[in-house]
């Protein structure tokens, strides 16, 4: 199936994150909502305008939202015939679904597919009196909210879908839309919402029982237990205490369960206090800090974070000893804690058969739709079947039947236990590599401690940054010098350069190495560092084979400087890319600086009217301004990215994707030759100057910050003579020059301390 345009039916929150999420793919979209007054599609233009505005932005880039095509469902209706896609997102009632489904029958060309997100009703009661080929066209799509960053995909086949169209919508969905998809079974909340709503409203009545505090549960019950840091009272600020409640209500209804949220928080949604969306929920953000709701007094005090301790110490440990740990502790925390954990493994494994086809696509679920670390089975496996069984007995829980049948652990050695009860391969994600499953298959070809060099097969090696937020320290450079050696001396096709962080690509140097060097006076030994730096940047330009760059979340500093010196960048959907150096009072110092002065003067030079100064302010707004992408497509409209560098909507391929392009590139790969550029001089950098007066004028930029510009504008002019021609060598000496004299100024110095004690950057 090839989908080009889809439709859009409802332009409400899900579906106008939805409509902008398929445009920003690059594909048409047509988004109708009901008919307005004066204007009939005032609606999903309403929509799409809130889409336009979001916070966080809903669209990867602004243009993408004039792929748009907004109208109403009674004049413009037709407009799907000609959709590959229509995915319905209206009220939340069976009738008003099953009138435009009936509406939209005689409209759909043959290959269309037809997909709701009903997140509670069922596929069949949506289906009655359709058609036997609409039904065989027809599933379920549950996005989360909102789409575009929600990585979770349920998908809801019918018994009467046909397989090609289950198969061809999760291609599409994966490799188009970017999203990770699971089967799950047509039962109410599906899979991911059926154990998230339960776990919510255990959590809240444990809480009650034992006397703890919101700050308390929300500390036992993030990152200590395996799930995000929003653990279980933000995640419910986040999602909305409006929608939690309406989710509840929903599901207690269609399930039957007790599933009754406590008074002190009905009372709060009746107060309109509805979480982040009003601003104040559980928790409130003022401008002395943030409150936290008391539900026994009805009152809000100041936020007690849970630090140190125990606590603090299994917080620090990998998962499994966490979990371990955890069922251990003593007091109130503790019989908490194991009242928690127990209620959610015996409710997972009790519901688990009925959810899904098998207890993977329920771990990923939760990882993917609730930002869980591990899923539900494996966090049953790092609690100790044994220990479940026996604590399950204890308090008069009879034993689920699946944890008797698994035998000490439903994953083993890369198998999962099946509901049939045997083990067999855990499924994989199509086109994702697991570097941490490569190097548990001996795979890894040298470690060097703050990175490793894998094998990803077919000749292609990975060059894994491991250091903490894959800063770019000595060591890891150093590692990276031998891989290349390796790569070429090898006979190896190519390099990537790439991890598994779920976060970032690269922060940047090592700031802290740089700060202990100037608290040292080691200014040789810093300038050699600075140097060195460069030519390891310069190194991946120049090797004899492709090198490709792997980019996602935060791709920073030196960073940005490895994505821009490759021959290709492969970037994840979600890059935040910029030289951002400006903020710690320096300037790009590994050949960043001299990077975008030569691509932008050569993006010009076709144009012989051209003004070449236009190229080096625009390089001077992005350094200046510390100007950071909020995706890949901004960074490619920002050129940081160029038209030759792909982007993979879907993180889960893209070291996959970044190994296809080495073997694309490699049978006939010749490394580019060093480039020239005329370089403006004294002219180009009084106008910077001039630039730069005006701003501290107006009270935009401080003394410092004109000094650190000037530095910026006197490397991408070649300095402030006479116009002449400049090699990269040339620029990258005076980057050198000049980072290591703002380096050496007490202002530059306070910034650096302040961005390694706080992560925020300091104007002074």
């Amino acid at each position: 199936m090839r989908v080009t345009t889809v439709g859009v039916v409802g332009a409400g929150a899900m579906g106008s994150g939805i409509a902008a999420l398929a445009a920003s793919a690059g594909l048409r979209v047509v988004l109708l909502d009901i008919p307005g007054a004066p204007d009939r599609s005032g609606p999903a233009k309403a929509g799409l305008q809130k889409a336009i505005k979001a916070k966080p932005a809903a669209f990867m880039h602004a243009s993408a939202a004039s792929r748009v095509r907004c109208g109403n469902t009674e004049d413009h209706l037709e407009w799907l015939a000609e959709c590959d896609w229509i995915v319905e997102a209206i009220i939340e009632l069976p009738e008003p679904k099953q009138q435009l489904f009936a509406r939209l029958e005689p409209l759909l060309k043959p290959s269309a597919i037809v997909t709701s997100n009903t997140s509670g009703i069922p596929m069949a009661q949506l289906l009655e009196g359709r058609s036997e080929r609409f039904r065989r066209r027809f599933l379920g799509t549950h996005f989360f909210n909102p789409p575009r960053y929600m990585h979770l995909l349920e998908l809801i086949p019918t018994p009467e879908t046909d397989p090609a169209v289950i198969g061809a919508m999760r291609t599409f969905a994966e490799r188009i839309l970017g999203k990770g998809t699971v089967m799950a079974k047509d039962v109410p909340g599906f899979i991911a919402n059926r154990l998230g709503v339960y776990g919510m409203v255990s959590t809240m009545r444990r809480m009650m029982e034992h006397g703890l505090t919101i700050d308390e549960v929300d500390g036992l019950t993030g990152a200590l237990v395996g799930r995000a840091k929003s653990a279980t009272f933000r995640t419910g600020d986040l999602s909305g205490l409006d929608v939690l409640a309406h989710v509840t209500r929903g599901m207690a209804a269609t399930t039957g369960e007790d599933l009754a949220l406590p008074e002190w928080v009905h009372a709060l949604v009746q107060q309109g206090k509805l979480g982040d969306k009003t601003g104040v929920g559980f928790y409130q953000k003022t401008k002395d800090g943030v409150l936290t709701y008391d539900w026994r007094t009805g009152e809000y005090a100041p936020q007690q974070r849970m630090s140190g301790g125990d606590v603090g110490q299994l917080i620090r440990q990998p998962h499994a000893a966490r979990l371990r740990g955890a069922r251990e502790l003593t007091g109130a925390h503790g019989a908490f804690l194991r009242d928690h954990l127990l209620d959610a493994a015996h409710y997972a494994l009790t519901l688990a058969p009925s959810l899904a086809n098998d207890l993977v696509a329920i771990d990923r679920a939760l990882v993917w739709g609730y930002g869980w670390e591990i899923g539900p089975f494996q966090v049953i496996d790092a609690l100790g079947h044994d220990w479940l069984a026996s604590q399950f007995t204890a308090r008069g829980d009879a034993v689920p039947e699946l944890l008797e049948r698994a035998q000490g652990a439903f994953y083993k050695s890369g198998e999962y236990l099946t509901f049939a009860g045997v083990y067999d391969r855990v499924p994989s994600i199509p086109g994702n590599i697991n570097l941490a499953l490569q190097h548990d298959a001996g795979r890894t070809i040298e470690d060097f401690g703050t990175a490793r060099l894998v094998d990803l097969g077919d000749g292609v090696l990975c060059f894994e940054f491991r250091s903490k937020m894959n800063t770019l320290g000595q060591t890891l450079l150093e590692g990276l010098a031998t891989s290349l050696r390796k790569v070429e001396r090898g006979g190896y096709v190519g390099l990537v350069l790439g991890n598994d962080d779920a976060r970032t690509f690269s922060a940047g140097a090592d700031l802290g190495a740089v700060s202990f060097g100037v608290a040292a006076g080691a200014w040789d030994a810093i300038g050699e560092s600075v140097h060195a730096f460069q030519q390891s940047v310069m190194s991946i330009r120049r090797a004899p084979f492709p090198v490709i760059v792997a980019a996602h979340g935060l791709t920073l500093g030196g960073g940005c400087e490895f994505a821009l010196h490759a021959d290709r960048v492969q970037a994840a959907a979600e890059t935040y890319m910029g030289l951002v150096e400006v903020g710690v009072g320096v300037l790009p110092g590994g050949g960043g600086t001299k990077e975008l002065a030569f691509r932008f003067t050569e993006a010009l030079a076709p144009y012989d009217e051209a003004d070449p100064f236009e190229a080096i302010k625009r390089a001077f707004k992005l350094i200046a301004f510390a100007t950071a992408s909020t995706s890949a497509p901004e960074a490619r409209a920002l050129g940081f990215l160029q038209a030759s560098d792909r982007i993979s909507m879907n993180r889960d391929t893209l070291l996959g994707d970044a190994k296809q392009r080495v073997l694309d590139l490699a049978p006939d790969y010749v490394a580019p030759a060093e480039k020239r550029m005329r370089a403006l001089g004294r002219e180009g950098f009084g106008n910077l100057l001039y630039a730069l007066w005006a701003a501290q004028e107006a009270g935009q930029a401080s003394a410092h910050d004109v000094r650190v510009g000037r530095a910026v504008a006197y490397v991408l002019c070649g300095g402030d003579g006479a116009p002449r021609d400049v090699t990269e060598q040339d620029l990258l000496d005076l980057e050198r020059e000049q980072f290591l004299s703002l380096l050496g100024t007490k202002e530059t110095q306070a910034r650096i301390e302040h961005m390694l004690q706080t992560g925020k950057p300091l104007r002074n």
